[in-house]
């Protein structure tokens, strides 16, 4: 009676949903301070005070023309802004013929996998990952190739992917610093991903793309370096959103990036800001474009989401769990103690500690823990998780 497809991809893409909304009911029985949430990556960090600051600027403004249609790739001044932006940090000549603003990250990958799919094409995505990029994909009339990354690491098993590769392969998806695991690909491992992409292109005589999610660009740790792959892949498009960055995940703003260097990029651009209005976005929201537009360079505060990353890993470690400790993001992958992570997470649900399986990330084994909630809670959570930790005899 209604779209199959749609219907069987419930289950996985509704995990998080699920224990988010488990919370809501646990708070009603039991109070908000007795129940820990982890489930969603919802910041709980306000704006920063500069972004406040241009919303109420732009707000009072007598500036005309700010609330109506204006080009579907966006206001030209602000995509201009967005890749100078990128030329600094990427050493690449883009112009704002190269930007498509749009409402986030996932209207952005949308768009690009429509632009560059033909039916039955092939785009590889890196597990774990968030799955919804498998139903993207789908939509976009491709299918989805999963590549599992590094058991010990979560970093690119390169070789892996090269054997992957084949006459229908269109893109792969990178995402990092990676949700679920908070992993953040390192330069070597993404050039010699390169050198894998080049010589399979002369070997098959394709054309592959690297698209690259970045939403947590921003929230990186202990000094790590996050490579441009804009800087690093010929055919790169890059695709960000200010939704963890800034704190806005519910306004909906971001853009495309697609690298001067792919060959005919002026149609590809042509293509993308068609899909963004016959898909159904039109355009980005036209006072956040120029919000973001003034805070390029701003970030919410790390050191807040750090100190949190290090209450809880230093103290689930502590315990017996097994984590590798993240360099950006705001989760854990944390390793379950028994092979059935959806029963974990039951279990953990009877000390009030909501997490979500790694199932949902083709990560099974695993369950995500998403910290980027009030440092109060993390604090009562602990006795919680020692609780856990000795029902499995890890402590």
């Amino acid at each position: 009676m209604f779209n199959k497809k749609i219907v069987e991809s419930l289950g996985k893409s509704s995990m998080i949903r699920a224990m988010f909304e488990e919370g809501a009911r646990l708070r009603k029985l039991y109070g908000d301070d007795k129940v820990f949430d982890f489930s969603l990556g919802n910041p709980e960090v306000e704006p920063p005070v500069e972004v406040l600051d241009s919303l109420k600027k732009y707000v009072n403004s007598e500036e005309q023309g700010l609330h109506k249609y204006m080009n579907n790739a966006g206001f030209p001044d602000v995509r201009q802004k967005v890749a100078d932006y990128l030329n600094k940090k990427s050493g690449i000549d883009m112009t704002s013929e190269h930007i498509v603003m749009v409402c986030g990250a996932a209207a952005g990958l949308n768009v690009t996998l429509k632009a560059l799919l033909n039916p039955g094409e092939e785009v590889m995505v890196l597990a774990p990952f968030f799955v919804e990029y498998g139903t993207y994909i789908d939509h976009a009339g491709g299918n989805t190739v999963i590549v599992n990354t590094m058991k010990d690491s979560f970093q690119i098993d390169v070789d892996a992917v090269e054997k992957a590769i084949t006459n229908k392969t269109k893109a792969i998806i990178i995402n990092s610093p990676n949700n679920p695991t908070g992993v953040i690909y390192s330069r070597e491992s993404l050039e010699q991903l390169n050198k894998v992409i080049e010589k399979k292109e002369a070997e098959l005589g394709i054309s592959i793309f690297v698209i690259s999610d970045e939403p947590y660009v921003s929230l990186v740790y202990d000094g790590i370096e996050v490579p441009s792959t804009l800087s690093i892949f010929k055919k790169s498009i890059s695709i960000n959103s200010f939704s963890k960055s800034l704190a806005l995940p519910g306004e909906r703003i971001g853009y495309i990036a697609a690298s001067s260097r792919i060959p005919d990029v002026e149609t590809l651009i042509s293509a993308m800001v068609t899909l963004n209005r016959t898909l159904g976005f039109v355009n980005a929201p036209s006072l956040f474009q120029k919000v973001i537009a003034d805070n390029l360079e701003v970030a919410v505060n790390t050191e807040n989401y750090k100190k949190k990353r290090d209450i809880l890993y230093n103290h689930l470690t502590k315990i017996g769990f097994k984590c590798i400790k993240p360099d950006g993001a705001f989760y854990l992958f944390v390793k379950a103690p028994i092979e059935d992570d959806i029963a974990f997470c039951g279990t953990a649900a009877k000390y009030n500690l909501l997490l979500v399986p790694g199932s949902g990330f083709r990560g099974p084994g695993y369950v995500r823990i998403a910290y980027c909630a009030d440092i109060g809670m993390i604090e009562r959570s602990l006795e919680a998780f020692t609780k856990l930790a000795k029902e499995y005899g890890l402590s």
